[in-house]
């Protein structure tokens, strides 16, 4: 049975079996090596992708503090146009008018966008109303505007497909005659021409919602970049002070991390460090955000990434990194997984083994104290998935560890101090037959209706949930967390071995000599 070491341990015990704790710390130190050399194997990308997703759990960060550290990354040298690019990106796709309305302000730059591009022209020039109640669209409107206000010096640079063109006051009252306009030709002598139109306010108002941003994002993105950098524009500047504060922490980093070289995420997290300084005193490390906070600012320099990588896939990724280490092509690692973990099964261990482990988690680096605990945490899971697979393992899990329990189902409700009696459990069944013929006549209308039995709503009565229960379906209420939340085998191993962690962990903290010298 994995034993799970939630009683707390006597650090000063002089019984404490250091024998066994030693063997099991240095079987650890071998399982993080074998771990590391599976992250690594096909590149460092996916084990930073989790490290990003973590990160972006962090709930603490201020609104101004979040804004301040982005900021930071884009003023940093040497400039990071790559991770500006990204995030330019973003603002177009939500908030495109405010974009947009930086563009409009600077529309003369537009030229170079439409010179000797007939595709582009067309796209946004093009759009004229056929008369039937359809209105001149995007640059068709600020065209037709313009030409109507400014006739006087540009109507003659209108191209017709016609034998002849068409007269202003013509155009004015059949306003669809446009649609008769050769509108590459038109825009090419405005290009050559008319430089008022791409100054004018009729062109300006075109390219307020911002929607031209999207006939060629990658083109303006680069021009605002310039915008940044080059001119040092306080309006895009303002935009993205703004957008930082307004935008999630959440969602900031799941788009932008990702993006960023290795150093410059290192770089990130070094900004990100001045922000976040979890409270020992809290020692509140069932919170998945501040549990991350604290390995932050103990492994959060550019010296100790890769343990900063390794941590966060054991802590935060087990499922992650259970199906890594399952891989196919993983096979060399998978068995001397399975080895270690079994040598350390069979090691002879109970809370005194904790407690000499704990002690010389005291004598550590915090940084190794953490990995060691967290890789023991990964352990536990990691047989927690393949140990428990019946009801019956799970009870007796409980048993051992001291977990009081009962299933989620009102009507079936299992205890270590006791059961439901066979009267109980034989009203369950009447009272559960009496609807299942209440319902007899709408599953045969739904089975009617369609042959497939993907219609039927399932019968979750007393019999079928201790069905389920004993074939390894239902769910688990537990005294750990005051039987608040109901857990599924499923997510059994994650749960209890995060526990197991934040248990340890608040044990290694308050026994912890001179905690504030040494955290």
């Amino acid at each position: 049975m994995v034993p799970l070491f939630l009683s707390e341990p006597n650090l000063d015990d002089k019984e404490g079996d250091t024998e066994a704790s030693h063997q099991i710390i240095s079987l650890l130190s071998k399982l993080g090596s074998v771990i590391w050399s599976l992250m690594v194997a096909g590149g460092r990308s996916e084990a930073r992708l989790w490290l990003c997703n973590a990160v972006s759990s962090i709930t603490s960060i201020s609104l101004h503090h979040k804004r301040d550290v982005f900021m930071k990354m884009l003023t940093s040298k040497p400039t990071k146009k790559g991770f500006a690019s990204q995030l330019l990106q973003l603002i177009f796709e939500k908030r495109p008018r405010k974009a947009g309305s930086i563009l409009a302000k600077k529309s003369y730059l537009l030229e170079k966008f439409f010179q000797g591009n007939p595709k582009r022209i067309m796209q946004w020039f093009s759009n004229f109303g056929d008369g039937g109640g359809l209105e001149h669209k995007k640059g068709a409107k600020a065209l037709s505007q313009f030409a109507f206000v400014n006739r006087d010096i540009c109507w003659e640079e209108l191209e017709w497909k016609g034998k002849h063109g068409q007269s202003p006051a013509m155009v004015a009252t059949k306003p669809h005659y446009f649609l008769d306009l050769d509108v590459q030709r038109t825009i090419e002598n405005f290009l050559d021409n008319v430089p008022e139109f791409w100054s004018s306010n009729e062109f300006a108002e075109s390219l307020k919602d911002g929607e031209i941003l999207f006939m060629d994002t990658k083109f303006f993105v680069e021009l605002y970049v310039d915008l940044m950098y080059k001119e040092d524009l306080n309006d895009i500047w303002d935009l993205i002070s703004e957008f930082l504060t307004e935008e999630p922490f959440s969602s900031l980093c799941h788009h932008l991390l990702i993006s960023l070289e290795e150093s410059e995420f290192r770089i990130f997290l070094e900004l990100l460090l001045r922000y976040i300084n979890p409270k020992i005193e809290r020692k509140d490390f069932g919170n998945p955000s501040y549990l991350l906070e604290f390995v932050l600012c103990k492994c959060g320099d550019s010296e100790s990434f890769d343990t900063l990588l390794l941590l966060n896939a054991i802590i935060n990724q087990k499922r992650q990194l259970l199906r890594l280490v399952n891989d196919e092509e993983c096979q060399d690692e998978n068995e001397q997984v399975k080895d270690i973990v079994s040598q350390m099964s069979k090691t002879s261990t109970n809370a005194y083994t904790l407690a000499s482990i704990l002690k010389e988690c005291t004598k550590a680096k915090p940084v190794e104290a953490i990995k060691l605990l967290g890789l023991y945490s990964w352990v536990s899971y990691y047989r927690l998935s393949k140990e428990c697979q019946t009801p019956a393992s799970w009870e007796a899990l409980f048993l051992s560890n001291g977990i009081s329990f009962r299933t989620s189902d009102k009507y079936s409700m299992l205890h270590h101090e006791g059961s439901l009696d066979e009267s109980d459990l034989e009203a369950d069944d009447r009272a559960s037959s009496r609807r299942r013929k209440k319902r007899k006549r709408k599953k045969r209308r739904d089975f009617d209706h369609d042959d497939s039995y993907d219609n039927v709503l399932l019968d979750f009565d007393a019999s079928n949930s201790r069905l389920g229960l004993q074939s390894g379906g239902g769910s688990w209420l537990l005294s750990i967390d005051d039987f608040s939340t109901s857990w599924t085998n499923v997510d059994l191993p994650e749960h209890l071995s995060n526990y197991c962690l934040s248990t340890w962990m608040k044990q290694l903290v308050s026994k912890w000599s001179n905690v504030a010298n040494a955290w």
